[in-house]
């Protein structure tokens, strides 16, 4: 029992230091990026494996996920290799090294919440700015919606709801999956976040072969997202009351089981509207309103971001509290 509760301080504690990583240098340069080779694997592998049918789908994801999850097991044991027991440390001490190296690495290629708040905040200061086709250009690298219509306000709002969605997809879910399954969760999570942005659309194409990847994601993130609203309390008290009606009331509307919570949680304490109708691929799609005031304004977004950012320090002093606590206690019985 002491082993366990101090393999998971460990993994906490790497966990910290991979949001940290993520907080202070971003991700790795896109041509290094693990995430877009998977991507591009993901997509060869697509144009061999595609039948519009469910069973070729759940092939696919399965296989994805699959490598992934061998790509982290494969971390764990060349971090395993490189603090070997015969390091120098206590043998205690030598079999957390690995495990604290390799799910620190992992956590950071997983994790993106500065590269989603310097490119909201970038699309906020266009709007700021009046330059309404400069933040049009860089919209489609944040939202999937048809940018060419869109105005300052339907702009506004789907920066916001992104920031709202992609602070669970993006910060919060591969925490928490780094933190129950050390590398291969955290990035068996990145793959399955990633499968489900390519495959899991809902258009003839993806209908059926991206289904299994839309679920997929969708039970990945179910407790994340709500584990994102409770932590939108923690940094917002005062707004506490407001987030679990809008969660509890207006979440369930929202045709995603876990979009609509962060969404929901993100517009209660803004206290702006989310929801409207959205275009992707010429496809119309009414969502829900969550929340209750105005509709956001260029304003709004780079208060999101602020709300974003506070989640995920409040995430990472959360995972670092026990490995401190710890030293605190070690420090005292001296």
């Amino acid at each position: 029992m002491v082993t366990r509760r101090m393999t998971m301080r460990s993994r906490m504690l790497a966990v910290a230091t991979g949001l940290a990583a993520d907080r202070i240098f971003g991700e790795p340069p896109s041509d290094m990026h693990p995430v877009a080779r998977f991507g591009g694997a993901m997509s060869r592998l697509e144009s061999k494996l595609w039948r519009d049918d469910r069973v070729s789908g759940v092939k696919y994801a399965l296989l994805g996920i699959s490598a992934a999850l061998s790509a982290g097991l494969a971390l764990d044991a060349v971090a395993r290799l490189t603090c070997s027991s015969g390091s120098g440390l206590p043998i205690t001490r030598s079999r957390s090294v690995p495990q604290v190296a390799s799910v620190a690495v992992a956590t950071w290629v997983a994790t993106a919440g500065k590269e989603l708040g310097a490119a909201a905040s970038e699309i906020g200061n266009y709007l700021l700015a009046g330059d309404l086709t400069s933040a049009r250009g860089v919209l489609p690298a944040l939202v999937g919606r048809d940018p060419s219509t869109l105005g300052v306000s339907e702009i506004s709002r789907a920066v916001v709801e992104s920031v709202a969605e992609n602070t669970v997809d993006a910060v919060v879910a591969p925490a928490m999956w780094a933190a129950a399954g050390g590398a291969p969760g955290a990035l068996a999570y990145r793959a399955t976040n990633t499968l489900d942005a390519m495959v899991g659309y809902r258009n003839p194409r993806y209908l059926a072969f991206g289904w299994a990847s839309a679920r997929f994601d969708d039970w990945a993130n179910w407790l994340p997202a709500r584990a994102t609203a409770a932590l939108v309390v923690v940094v917002r008290p005062r707004s506490a009351a407001a987030v679990w009606r809008a969660v509890r009331t207006q979440a369930p509307t929202h045709p995603s089981p876990n979009s609509g919570v962060a969404e929901a949680a993100f517009a209660a304490v803004l206290g702006v509207t989310l929801g409207g109708v959205n275009r992707y691929d010429g496809i119309e799609e009414i969502r829900p309103e969550l929340g209750s005031g105005p509709p956001p304004g260029p304003s709004d977004i780079e208060r999101s971001v602020r709300l974003s950012r506070d989640v995920m320090l409040l995430l990472m002093a959360f995972m670092a509290a026990p490995a401190g606590l710890s030293a605190m206690r070690r420090a005292v019985s001296r």
